[in-house]
């Protein structure tokens, strides 16, 4: 799949819930995972810690952490041992790779 077929039609791809408000599209399952996440307006995910590296890129609307807001196009890397919570008031949609599973803290 070449890069352009991918952002023209990952709208398309099943989902299934993830959480309250996020639902998924799994790329990869497995260490590490590659996923796609769909978050309905005022969708949030706890507060978390990362026990290996994520990384996002914003593929539509705008997700948020304690940090800031990051809109369509941002790649955001959360290095191991950070941790953050985070939500979308509006909605969006990230490509996220997980290297390992965040542990959820609250």
């Amino acid at each position: 799949m070449f890069i352009n077929d991918f952002v023209d039609t990952w709208q398309e791809l099943p989902f299934t819930h993830f959480r309250e408000g996020v639902a998924i599209h799994h790329i990869k399952k497995g260490s590490p995972a590659l996923a796609i996440l769909r978050y309905a307006p005022g969708a949030t995910v706890p507060l978390h810690l990362h026990t290996g590296l994520e990384t996002i890129l914003v593929l539509d609307g705008v997700q948020s952490d304690e940090r800031g807001d990051y809109p369509k196009g941002a790649l955001i890397l959360n290095p191991q041992g950070t941790q953050h919570s985070v939500w979308s008031e509006s909605g969006c949609a990230v490509l996220i790779q997980w290297e390992r599973p965040v542990q959820i803290l609250e």
